[in-house]
């Protein structure tokens, strides 16, 4: 008996200490941010194994960096284990797209993550244009496995917190301490978003909900929300229901006319058919915040009380409604809230208050952060994955894997030059001769500016001769004013980005996007191109930050020194030689000041005997003759005294020319 008591009292004190300091031990202080302690250090924390967080891992990897990442789960992707709840994604696996070239074939395989291995591709493990969620899961884990990435898993992390001395550091669910330099927090946005009102008690949330469609057969549902969740409910269920009806406070927002994935997408969209075709179900505008619910005693179902008024009016009541044609009067069997999902700030100690994005700082979905990706709350706190969203939400696809994918490596480059002092990759041209190819290989292929259209960007940098420059790829367009301090690369002289763009007055809510009139075809009218096309801003010299905080809210970049929007093309293959190739070369030769065609041997050496200045076509040692010639006159400015088109100039090639930019040399 002695021995029982002496045992609980050692269990209650020890339970006591533990009490006042639950990280007694790896802690020598009563404040954990006064620790000088280094337990299971690592350069880099990384928060969560899902798609951002396995990225970001497989660059610091490729980089050689003391990195960890903590997964809460016992494996990669954890989330896509419940969501989305009826099992089918809607990011695109376009298997088949006519071409071979894998950096083109991600244009349209929204699911896979970057690296260097071939067979990490989702098109290997599923050939449904929308794959199940389950393959993805697979995938995820492949992913971690065979690229031998660091991963912890069956860690949940509590309690981040900023120490004084400038380290982070954190506990698992067993009291294991950790410290780290930078936290990378890729945790997602999986928090589900609740609303608190009167009667929600009665409500079923989009996270509780099954497959089985036995409850819903012969049943009123209604449904709060109108994202894809909503739709994706009604999808599933309208087979069975008496009929739906579903509610949200703005109007439905469709990814084909606002050319944002994250709006409602086709795939969903089946009740809209039924609406407006006057088949039962239907949508209407409300505000959830104002519900007021109650079950009726007399017909079992759930019924909207008037807001802001205590009268009973549900069947069985003693009120009458006012208004007798509200869609809620017929009642509901289920009310099911969609209501979408936020970032979940609970695994910070209370030390780190971060802000939230939006109109409301404490109540956003998104943390606050810079472009940089870094907190604007706590230094060297980093976001990785659809938790930097806020940086272009409703803009374009920085939320969905074929988007976070680059901004994740954008943030990995931005790291690793303002932490280890490794500039960001570029590409040197002697010459702009051989600029163009690779700018049109860019625009062709390149699938970063095309999923990241208006937020990632390419930047050509010129030296001061105009001749050599550097060509930054998949660079944010946000910080192309401070590009030096981000990138490492000087910038000397002039600058020319490069960015791909909707047309400015195309996308958005009510939008025809599919008005006769939507398809430019004229070169000279690619300021008016609807869908995606390249745009190209020169810059005599590098704007300011100034510049681009005050720019109209419709241009990507500020107003530049010259501008030319190349035409779209059906199939975004923007090779055309006269609306696009050529257009595209003459931009250049204009902007710098430089002939940029190509010359036989036989034309060099003529102009070389004739002409005091030499295209720079010419200037090539390939020609014994006139090196020691052309040697001094590498300098020269160009003067076009032979046509620009190298072709035939036949009455079809007149009536061409004659719609190109005013900068075109007269054809004799």
């Amino acid at each position: 008996m002695q021995v029982s008591v002496f045992v609980l009292v050692l269990f209650c004190l020890c339970l006591s200490v533990y009490g006042k300091n639950k990280h007694e031990g790896s802690i020598k202080h009563d404040d954990p941010m006064l620790n000088t302690e280094t337990p299971n250090y690592k350069e880099y924390c990384v928060i969560g194994a899902g798609p951002g967080g396995l990225q970001i891992a497989y660059y610091l990897e490729s980089s050689e960096r003391d990195y960890i990442v903590f997964e809460k789960g016992h494996g990669a992707g954890t989330f896509y284990n419940k969501f989305p709840i009826h099992r089918k994604l809607i990011s695109l696996n376009k298997v088949y797209t006519g071409k071979t070239n894998k950096e083109f074939n991600m244009r349209h395989d929204w699911n896979s993550l970057l690296s260097n291995d071939e067979s990490l591709l989702m098109t290997k493990y599923s050939e449904e244009f929308f794959p199940p969620a389950d393959v993805l899961v697979q995938y995820l884990n492949d992913y971690a496995t065979k690229l031998n990435l660091k991963v912890q898993y069956n860690s949940t992390m509590h309690d981040i917190l900023k120490r004084k001395d400038g380290l982070f550091q954190m506990w698992d669910q067993h009291n294991n301490a950790y410290t780290c330099k930078y936290v990378i927090v890729a945790t997602g946005i999986a928090k589900p978003n609740h609303i608190d009102f009167p009667g929600s008690d009665l409500t079923v949330p989009y996270e509780d909900l099954t497959l089985d469609l036995k409850p819903y057969e012969g049943k009123n549902v209604w449904i709060l929300g109108r994202g894809n969740s909503a739709y994706e409910v009604a999808q599933h269920i309208m087979g069975v229901t008496n009929f739906i009806a579903m509610m949200a406070k703005t109007r439905t927002r469709l990814a084909w006319a606002t050319h944002y994935v994250g709006d409602l997408r086709a795939i969903n969209n089946d009740l809209l058919d039924n609406y407006q075709l006057k088949s039962l179900d239907g949508l209407f505008e409300g505000d959830v915040t104002v519900l007021n619910l109650k079950r009726s005693n007399l017909t079992g179902r759930i019924y909207t009380l008037e807001p802001g008024s205590d009268r009973d009016t549900i069947p069985g009541g003693k009120d009458v409604k006012k208004f007798q044609t509200d869609p809620t009067r017929r009642g509901f069997d289920h009310v099911i809230t969609c209501l979408g999902f936020k970032f979940d700030d609970s695994i910070f100690h209370p030390s780190i208050k971060l802000r939230k994005s939006g109109r409301s700082t404490s109540k956003g979905k998104y943390p606050l952060i810079s472009p940089m990706y870094e907190s604007l709350d706590v230094r060297n706190l980093y976001f990785a994955g659809t938790n930097t969203h806020s940086l272009d939400w409703r803009k374009s696809a920085g939320g969905f894997i074929h988007g976070y994918r680059y901004t994740v490596r954008t943030l990995h480059r931005i790291m690793e030059w303002t932490h280890h002092g490794v500039q960001w990759p570029a590409v040197k041209f002697s010459n702009p001769l051989d600029l163009l190819p690779h700018v049109l290989k860019r625009v062709n292929e390149a699938s970063d500016i095309y999923q990241m259209f208006s937020e990632i960007c390419d930047v050509i940098i010129f030296g001061e001769d105009k001749i050599s420059s550097e060509y930054l790829e998949s660079f944010p367009c946000p910080l192309v004013s401070i590009l030096p301090h981000v990138s490492g690369h000087k910038v000397p002289g002039s600058v020319m980005v490069l960015s791909m763009e909707y047309g400015k007055n195309f996308s958005g809510v009510g939008k025809d996007v599919f008005h006769g009139k939507r398809a430019a075809r004229d070169p000279r009218e690619g300021h008016k191109a609807s869908l995606l096309h390249p745009v190209i801003y020169y810059y005599g010299k590098l704007f300011t930050t100034a510049d681009h905080i005050h720019k109209h809210k419709q241009w990507v970049l500020p107003v530049p020194d010259r501008i030319v929007s190349l035409i779209e093309e059906f199939t975004t293959k923007f090779d055309a030689e006269r609306s696009h190739v050529l257009m595209f070369r003459r931009f250049i030769e204009d902007s710098i000041g430089v002939d940029m065609r190509h010359w036989f041997a036989n034309q060099c050496l003529k102009l070389s005997l004739t002409e005091t200045n030499i295209p720079l076509g010419c200037q090539t040692p390939s020609l014994p003759a006139v090196t020691d010639f052309i040697s001094n006159t590498v300098n020269a400015t160009p003067t076009y005294q032979q046509p620009l088109v190298e072709l035939d100039v036949t009455n079809n090639h007149r009536n061409y020319i004659k719609y190109l930019p005013r900068y075109v040399t007269k054809l004799k």
